[in-house]
């Protein structure tokens, strides 16, 4: 049996949940702050991945990162850089779709945060930066957590964007959901159940950790 499909899939989860964590704690941060229409039309904005099709997404990614597309093109034409049927392009796909996660998740947990403590840790002489590492972090670190485990099943299920800036190429740029998918073409459904199986066990190990940190006592 082939794990690739596996490794590559936590590859991709993993580091398309790294620049999601901190991107989407970045923007719900400095959202957060802005003026009310202006934030309902950014939230509109970074949580439409959410709500459209899979292949809507992926398709806009096409028009973007295509070779003959004037970002994929000059990519490709300058650095020799394919942005799509790659490994890596499933980055973009996972971080596209599993991003509003991590952003509503987080802006919640901002929105909750006790400004007074803030203008207590001013009073005192601390830094904005000190406040927002050493005290506002911390006390949303249950949200922040969360918005990021959430972030990283969505990126490992990823499937209809994934698909189509991806592809599937064995031992290359297939993933778990891609590897299901041409298993069941190709009739082979009891190895597509093993990778069926594989992934529900990922995703319980995942729902589990959400259930832990949202429990845990501070």
């Amino acid at each position: 049996m082939d794990l690739f499909p596996l490794y590559n899939s936590l590859r991709v989860a993993f580091i398309s949940t790294v620049i999601i964590f901190f991107l989407g704690i970045f923007l719900a941060y400095y959202i957060a702050k802005l003026p009310r229409v202006l934030k309902g039309i950014l939230d509109v904005v970074l949580t439409l991945p959410l709500v459209l099709p899979p292949t809507v997404v992926g398709y806009i990614l096409l028009m973007f990162l295509g070779p003959k597309r004037p970002f994929g093109e000059y990519m490709l034409e300058t650095f020799n850089v394919k942005m799509i049927m790659t490994w890596w392009s499933a980055i973009f796909a996972a971080t596209t779709v599993a991003f509003p996660l991590m952003y509503r998740t987080a802006r919640g947990a901002f929105e909750a945060f006790d400004e007074e403590l803030a203008y207590a840790g001013k009073t005192l002489g601390l830094s904005n930066a000190f406040i927002f590492w050493r005290i506002r972090i911390p006390y949303c670190k249950k949200g922040l957590i969360a918005g990021a485990v959430l972030s990283f099943a969505r990126a490992l299920g990823e499937y209809g964007a994934t698909s189509m800036i991806a592809g599937y190429t064995p031992g290359k740029t297939a993933t778990i959901s891609t590897t299901v998918y041409q298993l069941w073409r190709i009739n082979d459904e009891n190895l597509a159940l093993i990778w069926v199986m594989i992934n529900i066990c990922i995703s319980a190990i995942v729902l589990l950790t959400i259930n832990i940190v949202e429990n845990k006592k501070t």
